[in-house]
């Protein structure tokens, strides 16, 4: 009685069919007949010394095989004689082992498939009925009603993208500490290249007539870190007075353009 024979990495006659072809690295198009009829009956004979049982399937293949190998030797013409058509005697093989091969990679990926699905668990079925099983609740609501609540959400929509619309321009105009503590060092030189008597600026012309709150804070804020920093002075005499601000470094090159601009006009 046959049974399925597996030997090594092959099982059954394609498969040792494929295996031959891959291990010697052949074109499954284009079949050297003759080398692998050879290695197929040595297999074959290999597996008789072992007293393993050869099912009928792999003297089928074997038969075919040396039938192909007799059918080689022979002149290969169509039977209209048209020399430009080869009747290849391998093309039913080829077409059996591509088919084999694609069956074969299907049941690899079943088998991966099913393997994976021992690692999945799956929550058992609960009863819903207590949830479905109740009556569908109706809101009691007139249309005049629902208008107005309609209205009413609309609004708030509207409103809550004004306030998104503003907020991102705001982000987008705000500065850094360190760009402020620039400007605000930029707005002390050019005072004292315009004005050599007066060496100070209120802190409100440190503003721009379109500041907000936002810039106020930050141009405060940048105060204090000069100050900190020992590069202003600022004194306010009383509460919720003038606050003014001096610059204590010299700022020399300040200074002498300020004397080039001037000297001309003394010596005229």
């Amino acid at each position: 009685m046959g049974y399925k024979v597996k030997l090594n990495i092959f099982e059954g006659p394609f498969d040792l069919l494929v295996y031959l072809i891959e291990n010697a690295q052949m074109s499954i198009y284009d079949i050297q007949i003759s080398e692998i009829t050879d290695q197929y009956l040595a297999h074959i004979d290999q597996m008789k010394k072992m007293d393993v049982e050869v099912t009928t399937e792999f003297m089928v293949l074997a038969a075919a095989l040396i039938e192909i190998k007799s059918k080689m030797l022979l002149p290969r013409r169509s039977p209209d004689d048209d020399p430009t058509v080869i009747d290849d005697p391998r093309t039913d093989l080829v077409a059996r082992l591509l088919e084999y091969k694609r069956f074969k990679l299907l049941a690899a990926m079943m088998q991966e498939k099913e393997e994976e699905s021992f690692h999945i668990f799956e929550k058992p079925q609960e009863d819903l009925s207590v949830y479905t099983n109740e009556p569908d609740e109706y809101l009691s609501l007139d249309l005049d009603k629902f208008v107005t609540a309609f209205e009413l959400f609309l609004r708030r929509k509207q409103k809550m993208e004004e306030m998104e619309r503003h907020y991102a321009r705001i982000e987008r105009q705000r500065e850094t500490t360190e760009a402020k503590i620039v400007h605000i060092r930029d707005m002390l030189k050019d005072n004292v290249l315009k004005n050599s008597h007066k060496d100070f600026l209120y802190f409100k012309e440190l503003l721009s007539p379109a500041s907000d709150k936002y810039d106020v804070a930050l141009t405060f804020v940048s105060m204090l870190e000069m100050l900190r920093q020992r590069r202003i002075e600022a004194e306010q005499k009383y509460n919720f007075g003038d606050i003014t601000v001096r610059p204590t470094e010299r700022l020399d090159e300040a200074q002498e353009i300020a004397t080039e601009e001037t000297l001309p006009e003394a010596l005229n």
